[in-house]
């Protein structure tokens, strides 16, 4: 359930560049005019990769064999280059599990509770062994489980949750906030308020099992995301230890069991939560315990990311990247005896923009910075085929420029504005503002700064490597219909496509929006591999000290 970055208009396309030297604004380039955007290209891709025949795209399965050809024969034939020394594919180690949960039962109330997998929560271990189980765990509410000693905040201050099941809040403690003002950042939500790191911090602390409580505005998805998406096959990277430094169990608890476990313990979820959003509290221990096991089928396989080259003329050590992840769910929960997630905007789309883009700039020839075209596996499961690339990374990091990733493409028709997620994070900012104007695109902030779509998707993985990454797609006012029309459109994506079924491929979609989308990335790509700037992270921004070691070791 990671990287869900399906909102606006049920597309998202991510820009990315890097840092500092001697010049960190747009470069005084003459403005790039992107050759024709292929229509036939985006419609076949997206057409194909979203068929019945690939199953959906999960990692691992034939639907990746299928899938990663194709790419592969979609870059050559574009005219790109082998990306990794010869070879389109880097291998990303993935171990695969399968999760059987029994019921979480909760006791030391006045009666025992069972909640069921799937309809009351959902529980998986990021732990690869055979089983594991959780007995009588003494069950601990940590509020937002957060410990951000530059925010002066610790949820955990003055409680051992050593061996113990920790309950823990979604979002930040101000996400209710209207404007951008509190000590996370406000309504925009940091990387604190993601589930990934509530299981990361839980981890830290010892915690035998993590629980998350569901509720659909601060996570920004409904149950049914969470069932489709912690069900069935899960990967994670391969590693020596086999994750034994993680929780045992972590999952989710419906908005309705957790109350019911809140008030088996004489609590109210409503009064806690409120509490919990005060700066100076306190853990809280219910006086209940935990009991739940897992037996996992466990395969490990390799996965691939795909990588192609459009080489520099003048400067082929500078790199300029696109990405798009490449994988969807496969196999998933049915509906109406329709079983595939096939993934259509999420994110077929996406990766065909990111041929048709190889198309256009092989058709303009080289630049004189290398353009690296990026297609990355298992975004769903936690960004890690970016992930890998960050860690091993085939081009480094301080000669990577600048990028755009692609997570969804704009497929209901073109709109008066652009939104900037995370705006005022990086110069690179200035290139998106100054195509815009030449677009006659009016930029605007997000208007669900809340959901924290910034830490969501493949661009994040550069980030923490200090690439800036700068975040950006079509806004909600649909020239055909108005910001009504546009709101309409989103929700109606989040609510009836979004990681279910039903994301299948129309053939009534509107490519308008995409292609303007894909004209705006490709000037940018191309003013960036055609500049002599490195723009930077803005002075105080999170990844700012990161990049700034990473270029001053390539000078």
């Amino acid at each position: 359930m990671s990287a869900r970055t399906h909102f606006g208009l049920a597309a998202a396309a991510l820009l990315a560049a890097c840092a500092p030297t001697t010049q960190e604004g747009p470069a005084a380039t003459a403005s790039a005019s992107a050759p024709e955007i292929s229509l036939d290209t985006l419609k076949t891709v997206t057409q194909l990769l979203s068929s019945d025949e690939y199953q959906g795209r999960a990692p691992t399965t034939p639907g990746e064999e299928k899938t990663v050809a194709l790419i592969a024969d979609r870059f050559e034939k574009a005219g790109l280059r082998p990306g990794n020394e010869g070879n389109w594919f880097q291998d990303v180690p993935l171990v695969e599990t399968i999760a059987t949960p029994t019921p979480l039962r909760v006791t030391g109330g006045a009666e025992p509770l069972t909640f069921e997998f799937r309809t009351d929560m959902v529980a998986n271990t990021y732990q690869v062994q055979p089983s594991v189980s959780l007995d009588n765990s003494d069950i601990v509410f940590v509020g937002y489980g957060i410990n951000a000693p530059e925010r002066g905040w610790n949820d955990y201050a003055g409680v051992d949750v050593k061996g113990k099941t920790v309950v823990i809040l979604i979002n930040d403690p101000d996400y209710q906030t209207q404007g951008l003002e509190g000590p996370f950042n406000g309504r925009a939500m940091t990387y604190y308020g993601r589930w990934t790191y509530k299981y990361e911090e839980a981890a830290r602390q010892g915690a035998a099992a993590a629980f998350i409580v569901h509720e659909t505005e601060p996570a920004s998805y409904g149950w049914n995301v969470v069932q489709s998406s912690w069900t069935g096959a899960q990967y994670n990277m391969d590693a020596a230890n086999n994750h034994m430094d993680q929780s045992r169990v972590i999952g989710w608890l419906t908005n309705e069991a957790s109350q019911q476990l809140f008030a088996a313990a004489g609590k109210d979820l409503a009064s806690l939560s409120a509490a919990a959003k005060q700066k100076g509290f306190k853990a809280v221990p219910l006086g209940l315990q935990a009991s739940v096991g897992l037996t996992n089928e466990i395969k490990r396989q390799a996965s691939r990311n795909v990588i192609g080259v459009l080489p520099g003329a003048t400067r082929p050590d500078e790199y300029v990247i696109y990405t798009a992840h490449w994988d969807h769910l496969g196999i998933c929960d049915a509906v109406d005896g329709d079983s595939i997630c096939n993934g259509a905007v999420d994110n077929a789309t996406g990766t065909a923009g990111l041929v048709a883009l190889a198309e256009a700039h092989a058709k303009a020839g080289p630049a004189d910075r290398s353009i690296v075209f990026l297609a990355v596996t298992a975004e769903e499961s936690g960004l890690l085929g970016s992930r890998y690339y960050g860690e091993n990374p085939v081009y480094p990091h301080a000669q990577t420029v600048g990028g755009i990733n692609m997570d969804g493409l704009n497929v209901v028709g073109n709109t008066r504005d652009l939104v900037v997620i995370g705006k005022g994070k990086s110069g690179l900012e200035d290139y998106l503002q100054r195509a815009a104007d030449d677009m006659g695109l009016d930029l605007k902030n997000e208007p669900t700064p809340e959901a924290g779509y910034y830490y969501r998707s493949d661009h994040f993985s550069l980030a923490k490597f200090g690439v800036p990454m700068l975040y950006a797609e079509s806004g909600e006012d649909l020239v055909d219909g108005g910001i009504a029309a546009g709101r309409a459109a989103a929700e109606d994506y989040r609510a009836n496509r979004y990681h279910q079924p039903s994301d299948e491929y129309d053939p009534a979609w509107n490519w308008d929006g995409a292609i303007r989308d894909l004209s705006l990335y490709y000037r940018i790509g191309r003013d960036l591999a055609e500049s002599d700037a490195w723009p930077n992270w803005v002075e105080g921004d999170e990844f700012r000290a990161i990049r700034d070691r990473s270029r001053a070791g390539a000078q």
